[in-house]
């Protein structure tokens, strides 16, 4: 895991407490920051970022009596968008040179749909235009050609989803590697509760995933392993190769072990501090490289 310490202390706080100052009075977002604070200062020390998430979202229904669901329109435009673009994401996929590399490429596009982490940068008219652009992203290429390898000689595949909207990239990817695999099992892993604008059960229905689905049975913006429902944690044990998509899940499991693969965009200065690359850059990372 990428552990929670000052940089990301100091990210955090900012971008929660302009949150709460956006739904009210200084005194009122003083009084939440100070839980905040709290929750950090009694917090155990060696979490990541995701796992304050549920807590956080608890102290912002406390002070602001926000619903659980507080990203729900946001979610539902993401879902909406990509379902209305996705003949032409997939005919962009298909036609091109290496269909699955390039369903890659649409997976990773689609984790700029965060309207948590970016904060006020998620426009809908943006990742229009960068649809257009996806080819120019560049994922590591050794990396993808040994997820090639490990998938043809692979029985299951679970794969772990980020937000909603983004969901919808995802679906594409993952028949794309069902086209040139078809001996694989896949399964989808969502959210096992409502938490920012992160994928659930209802969020796979909404784009059509056509594979079992489950839920990792958290709260955690991530993939917390001491947190796993049964069928996550069986799915997991079983799974013979690993794609986990976005920042949180990377963060939660990142040196766990398993057969993972790391799909996802640069968005904060941790992560790019740490893989010393710059904002927005398209990963794909082997936790057994």
């Amino acid at each position: 895991m990428i552990r929670f310490d000052a940089e990301c202390l100091v990210c955090q706080l900012r971008r929660q407490v302009e949150v709460a100052r956006g739904y009210g009075d200084d005194e009122r977002a003083m009084a939440f920051a100070k839980d905040l604070m709290n929750l950090y200062l009694t917090g155990p020390a060696d979490v990541p970022s995701p796992w304050f998430v549920p807590y956080i979202d608890d102290l912002l229904h406390k002070h602001y009596d926000l619903p659980a669901d507080r990203f729900r329109e946001e979610k539902e435009l993401s879902n909406r968008f990509v379902l209305e673009r996705l003949d032409r994401i997939r005919a962009k996929v298909t036609a091109a040179e290496d269909p699955l590399y390039a369903g890659l490429q649409m997976a990773i596009l689609g984790n700029y749909i965060d309207f948590s982490a970016l904060q006020g940068e998620v426009s809908f008219d943006q990742l229009d235009q960068m649809l257009d652009r996806a080819a120019t992203f560049h994922p590591d290429r050794d990396t993808f050609d040994r997820l090639c390898r490990e998938l043809e000689n692979a029985r299951k595949l679970l794969y772990l989803t980020d937000n909603a909207g983004e969901i919808g990239f995802d679906r594409v990817f993952a028949e794309e590697i069902r086209k040139r695999y078809p001996h694989l099992e896949i399964t989808f892993c969502v959210r096992g509760g409502l938490t920012m604008n992160d994928a659930t059960r209802a969020d796979a229905e909404a784009v059509g995933i056509p594979f079992p689905v489950i839920d990792n049975g958290s709260r955690v913006a991530g993939t917390q392993l001491d947190q796993l429902g049964e069928e996550a944690k069986r799915a997991m044990d079983g799974a013979d190769v690993i794609i986990s998509k976005g920042q949180g899940n990377a963060e939660t499991l990142l040196g766990c072990g398993y057969n993972i693969y790391y799909a996802f965009l640069v968005k904060c200065s941790r992560f790019q501090s740490t893989f010393h690359k710059p904002k927005f850059t398209p990963m794909l990372v082997a936790e057994r490289a």
